[in-house]
C-alpha cells in the first residue's frame, strides 16, 4: 500500500466517498456567515463557531422546503450530507433542512414575511377597501367539509336569509393549500358577481394554519378587487392573511356576523323610522291645520272683496292725480317752448336783414367780411339782401375814425 501512488483526483474521490459513507446525514449547529443567494437559485454560506467553520450549500431544488430566509449572523441547525467539492478539494455540507436556534422555524418565517410585506405597504390602511353594508352575495373560500363553512352558513341564514352564499371549496391545510386558496380568491374576482369574500378556516396548530401565512395567499388577498374578511382560527390566532385583508375576524362565525346585517335589527330599525315618520307627518298636519285656521280668521280672508274694492278706489285716485300732474307739466313745457321760439325768430338773420341789413362775403375766400381791412379797392364782394343778392366792386375803402 505504501508503494501505491494516487493522483490528486483519485485521492479526492476516495476522501469524498469516505466522508459521504460515514456522514450520510448529520445535524450541525453554527452561525451563518458569508451568505450568498446566487442568481441561479443556489445558496452558499459558511457555518462557524468559535474554533472552526465549514462551507455549506443549499441547492435550488431544496429551497422550496426552506420556510425562512437565512441571514448572516443567524444561529441555525443545518441537516445535510458531508461531501467534498473536488475542484477545490474542500469538504462541505450539502444542506437539506435547516432550523433556527432559539426561535421556531415557522415563527421566524412568519416574522420575516410580516416584516417584508409591511415594508412594502401591504398592511397600510390606505389600501383597505370598505366592507359593504348591505351585500347581496357573499363568497366563501374554505374547506367544504370543515366546521367553519357550516358556522358561516348558519350565521348568515340566521341573520340575513335573503343573502346568497357562494362557496368555492379550497384546501386549507398542506403544502398545496396556499396555492389553492390564492387561486380561489382570483376565481371569485374573475367571476365578479359577489360583493364580499370570507377567506378562512377553523382553529388548529401553527402548522395547520400555515397556508394563511404564505406569501402567495397574502398577495392574492391584497390584489383582490372584492373586499376580503380574513377569518382564520380562533381569537388568539393571527396570520399574515389577517394583516393584509380588509377586515380581520377572530373566528369564521364572527366573520359571518361582520359580513351581513342582522335582519331583526334592520326590521326594528325600519319600524322605528316608520313610526317616527308617521309621528312627524301627524305633527306637520296639525301645524298646518292651526296655521290654516289662523289665516281663515284674518279680516282679509273673511272679506276679500272689501280689500279689493279699496285697492281699486285707491288706484283711481292715483290715476287722477297722475293725469292732473302730467297735464300741468305739459302746459308748462309748452309755454317755455313758445318763449324760446319767439326769441329764436327775433334773432334770426332773415329777420335782421328785413330791417335793411345785408350779409357780405368774399367770393374768393367765402369768408364773411366784417372789417374794412378784409378788402381793397377793386375787390369784388357778394352781398346777400333780405330779398336777392348783389355783386359789387370796391371803389373806396374807409376805416373808422
Amino acid at each position: 500500500m505504501a508503494d501505491t501512488i494516487l493522483t490528486v483526483t483519485e485521492l479526492t474521490k476516495s476522501i469524498k466517498l469516505l466522508l459521504e459513507d460515514n456522514f450520510p446525514k448529520i445535524w450541525v449547529e453554527g452561525e451563518i456567515s458569508n451568505y450568498i443567494k446566487h442568481s441561479s437559485g443556489h445558496r452558499y454560506f459558511t457555518l462557524k463557531d468559535d474554533s472552526a467553520q465549514i462551507k455549506c450549500v443549499i441547492w435550488k431544488g431544496m429551497s422550496r422546503y426552506l420556510l425562512f430566509e437565512p441571514e448572516n449572523g443567524m444561529k441555525v441547525k443545518a441537516c445535510g450530507q458531508v461531501t467534498v467539492y473536488e475542484r477545490s478539494g474542500q469538504y462541505q455540507l450539502i444542506v437539506s433542512a435547516m432550523q433556527p436556534v432559539g426561535v421556531g422555524e415557522l415563527e421566524l418565517a412568519f416574522r420575516q414575511l410580516k416584516a417584508k410585506l409591511e415594508k412594502e405597504g401591504l398592511f397600510d390602511d390606505r389600501h383597505k377597501k370598505p366592507i359593504p353594508e348591505y351585500p347581496e352575495k357573499v363568497g366563501v373560500v374554505t374547506s367544504p367539509t370543515g366546521a367553519a363553512v357550516r358556522d358561516i352558513i348558519k350565521v348568515i341564514n340566521r341573520r340575513a336569509p335573503w343573502i346568497e352564499v357562494i362557496i368555492r371549496p379550497s384546501l386549507v391545510q398542506g403544502e398545496t393549500a396556499s396555492a389553492d386558496i390564492a387561486q380561489a380568491v382570483r376565481d371569485f374576482n374573475e367571476y365578479a358577481k359577489v360583493d364580499l369574500l370570507i377567506v378562512g378556516r377553523g382553529g388548529g396548530s401553527l402548522e395547520d394554519l400555515w397556508p394563511f401565512n404564505e406569501e402567495q395567499t397574502a398577495r392574492a388577498i391584497f390584489e383582490s378587487q372584492i373586499p376580503v374578511i380574513s377569518a382564520v382560527g380562533h381569537q388568539i390566532d393571527f396570520t399574515i392573511s389577517d394583516f393584509v385583508a380588509d377586515l380581520r375576524a377572530p373566528t369564521p362565525s364572527a366573520a359571518a356576523e361582520l359580513a351581513v346585517p342582522d335582519g331583526a335589527e334592520l326590521r326594528g330599525y325600519f319600524l322605528e323610522n316608520y313610526r317616527r315618520l308617521c309621528q312627524t307627518q301627524l305633527e306637520n298636519i296639525e301645524s298646518y291645520k292651526v296655521n290654516l285656521q289662523n289665516q281663515v280668521s284674518r279680516y282679509g280672508i273673511r272679506k276679500p272683496m272689501e280689500i279689493v274694492n279699496a285697492r281699486i278706489q285707491r288706484l283711481d285716485e292715483l290715476n287722477q292725480s297722475f293725469q292732473k300732474t302730467a297735464m300741468h307739466m305739459i302746459e308748462r313745457h309748452r309755454n317755455n317752448l313758445s318763449m324760446i321760439q319767439t326769441k329764436l325768430t327775433s334773432a334770426s338773420p332773415k329777420n335782421i336783414m328785413s330791417r335793411g341789413y345785408a350779409f357780405v362775403t368774399s367770393p374768393v375766400t367765402k369768408k364773411t367780411i366784417k372789417s374794412f381791412t378784409q378788402v381793397a379797392v377793386n375787390d369784388i364782394i357778394d352781398i346777400r339782401l333780405h330779398k336777392g343778392e348783389l355783386q359789387a366792386g370796391i371803389t373806396k375803402v374807409k376805416g373808422e375814425n
